[in-house]
C-alpha cells in the first residue's frame, strides 16, 4: 500500500524550495551588479524583474509552508529534484527579456544546460550579449557544477538534520568533511581559491594575445567557471577557437581535469596527501579509459588523415577528446567537423569518452570513472571465484580515499547505474531518429546530452524539433541527478495522488 503523503510532507518540500530559490535571487544579484557597472541599462532592468520576481516566489513559499521539521529522505530527494526545475524557469527569465533567444522554451533548454553543466546552447548572436547576460550563463553553470543544494547548505540551512539527505539527492554521497554543512563549505572554497587563480592565468594569457585587459578579465573569470565546472558554456560564439591560443588551451585542458576530479581527492591533496592521486582507483581508471579512448580516437584520425601534424594532432584531436572525457564540450573545431572529418571510428572513441564522464562528488556526468572501476573489480573477482577451489574465500579490495573490501552490493549499485545512463543514452538516440536524424549522430548528440557534455555534431539548434528540445532537456535533469533523486520526486508525486 502506498501511503499518501500529508500536508506536513507538502510543508517540508516547499520550505526547503523556497530557501534555495531565495539562494538564487542573492546570486542574481552578481550579474545586475555587473549590469550597472558597463552601464547596461537594459539587462540591469531585466536583472531586477527577475530578482523581484525570484525573492518573491522564495518569500511566498517559506512564509506559506513554514515548519521547524527537518526533512526526510523522501522530501530531501524530492527537494533537490524539483528545485532544478524550478531554478530552470527563473534563471530563464532574465535570458529570455534580454532578446537573443527565439522563445521562453529555448531559454530554459539554456538555463538547464547551464545548470546541469552540460553546454548546449541555443543562443541567438552570442558575440553581441551583454555583459550581464554572458556572466549570468556563466555563473548558473558555476553555481550548478557546486550544486544548487551546496548553495543552501552553505549560506542558508543551519545545522538541519535532514541537510545530508538533500546533499545525497543532488547525486553526492560522499561527505568530505565529518558534517554535510562543512563539505559544502570547503567545496566553496576549493572552487573559489580556483577561481581566483585561474582567473588570473587565463586573463593573463588572454591579455598576452592582444586582449585589452578589462575584457581578458571577464573572459578569464567566464573561462575558468565554464572550465572548471566542466561545463563549456563560452563568451564567444567560436568556443575556444576564438582565442588561436596553444598557451590558452593547455591551461583550459588543466582546469578541466582539476574540475573532473572527486572533492575528495582535491581535500586529501590539499591536506598533504599528494600520493593519493596515484593510488586512487578514479584516476587509475581516469587514465585507463583516457588512454584507451584517445588511442581509439587516434586510430580514427589516421585513416582520414584529418590532421597530419603532431601539433595540430593534439590541439584538435587530443584536446576534443579530453573535454568529451571530462564532460567539459570546449571545442577548438567547428561542430559539423565532427561528422564530416572524423570519420565514424574517431568519433565512436569521442563518444565512449562522454560516456564515461569524470569522477562521483565532482562537476562532472557520465557515468563516473570510479563505476567503471568498481564493475571492471568484480568482473575480476568473478573470474577469480570462477577459477578458484569451491572452500576458497576470494575478496578483492580498491583504493579510494582508503582500502575498501569489494561487496556484491556495491558492484551491483554501480551496475545498475552504468544500465541505466546507457538506456538514457539510447532513448535519446532513438527520439532524434524518429526525427530522421542519422544513428550516429543521434546517439552523440543523445550521450552528450545524458552527460551533461555539450559536445555537438550540430544537431542542437533553435530550429530543432521542441519535442527533441525536451528530450534532451529531461536526459540534462536525469543525468546530472544521476536518477534517484528523479525516481523519488515521482514516486512522492505518484503517492500525493494514489496514496491511501
Amino acid at each position: 500500500m502506498i501511503l499518501k503523503p500529508q500536508i506536513q510532507d507538502f510543508k517540508i518540500v516547499g520550505y526547503y524550495l523556497g530557501k534555495i530559490i531565495t539562494g538564487l535571487g542573492v546570486t542574481m544579484i552578481i550579474p545586475l551588479f555587473m549590469g550597472i557597472v558597463s552601464l547596461e541599462i537594459g539587462p540591469s532592468l531585466d536583472f531586477l524583474i527577475a530578482i523581484s520576481i525570484t525573492f518573491s516566489v522564495g518569500f511566498i513559499l517559506t512564509t506559506s509552508f513554514h515548519t521547524d521539521r527537518d526533512p526526510g529522505w523522501m522530501h530531501g530527494m524530492s527537494v533537490a529534484a524539483l528545485a532544478w526545475i524550478v531554478v530552470m524557469l527563473l534563471v530563464a527569465i532574465p535570458l529570455y527579456l534580454s532578446g537573443h533567444w527565439k522563445s521562453y522554451l529555448d531559454t530554459c533548454f539554456d538555463s538547464m544546460s547551464g545548470l546541469t553543466t552540460s553546454g548546449f546552447t541555443l543562443v541567438q548572436d552570442l558575440d553581441h550579449i551583454s555583459f550581464a547576460h554572458n556572466l549570468w550563463r556563466h555563473l548558473i553553470m558555476f553555481i550548478g557544477g557546486q550544486g544548487i543544494i551546496i548553495v543552501a547548505l552553505s549560506f542558508l540551512v543551519r545545522g538541519a538534520a535532514g541537510a545530508f539527505r538533500m546533499y545525497v539527492g543532488e547525486a553526492r554521497d560522499e561527505k568530505i568533511l565529518p558534517n554535510v554543512i562543512s563539505t559544502s563549505r570547503f567545496i566553496w572554497l576549493v572552487s573559489i581559491t580556483y577561481l581566483i587563480l585561474g582567473t588570473l592565468s587565463l586573463a593573463g594569457v588572454a591579455f598576452y594575445e592582444g586582449i585589452p585587459a578589462k575584457k581578458a578579465v571577464f573572459h578569464g573569470v567566464c573561462v575558468f567557471m565554464a572550465a572548471f565546472d566542466t561545463g563549456g558554456f563560452a563568451v564567444q560564439s567560436q568556443s575556444i577557437l576564438y582565442y588561436h591560443s596553444f598557451p590558452f588551451e593547455i591551461l583550459t585542458i588543466v582546469i578541466m581535469f582539476l574540475g573532473s576530479m572527486n572533492f575528495k581527492l582535491h581535500y586529501a591533496v590539499w591536506t598533504g596527501d599528494k600520493k593519493e592521486i596515484w593510488r586512487n582507483i578514479e584516476t587509475v581508471t581516469l587514465f585507463v579509459t583516457i588512454t584507451l579512448t584517445f588511442l581509439i580516437t587516434a586510430a580514427g584520425l589516421q585513416q582520414t588523415a584529418t590532421y597530419p601534424t603532431a601539433i595540430s594532432f593534439f590541439r584538435k584531436g587530443f584536446y576534443q577528446l579530453i573535454s568529451a572525457h571530462t564532460t567539459t564540450g570546449y571545442m577548438t573545431i567547428y561542430t559539423r567537423q565532427l561528422i564530416n572529418e572524423w570519420g565514424p571510428l574517431a568519433l565512436a572513441g569521442i563518444t565512449i569518452a562522454m560516456t564515461i564522464g569524470g569522477s562521483i562528488c565532482s562537476t562532472t556526468g557520465g557515468i563516473k570513472a570510479l563505476r567503471i572501476g568498481i564493475v571492471f573489480k568484480g568482473l575480476l573477482q568473478d573470474i577469480r571465484r570462477t577459477v578458484s577451489p569451491e572452500s576458497a574465500i576470494v575478496t578483492q579490495k580498491f583504493h579510494h580515499i582508503r582500502e575498501i573490501f569489494l561487496e556484491d552490493k556495491q558492484v551491483r549499485a554501480a551496475a545498475i547505474i552504468l544500465l541505466a545512463y546507457l538506456v538514457l543514452y539510447v532513448f535519446g538516440a532513438v527520439v532524434g531518429m524518429c526525427f530522421g536524424y542519422p544513428f550516429m549522430e543521434s546517439l552523440f548528440e543523445s550521450t552528450s546530452a545524458a552527460a551533461n557534455v555539450g559536445l555537438s555534431c550540430g544537431i542542437t539548434n533553435a530550429s530543432m524539433p521542441a519535442v527533441l528540445k525536451i528530450t534532451y532537456m529531461f536526459q540534462m535533469w536525469i543525468g546530472r541527478l544521476e536518477f534517484m533523486s528523479v525516481f523519488a520526486l515521482i514516486a512522492f508525486f505518484i503517492a500525493a495522488i494514489k496514496g491511501k
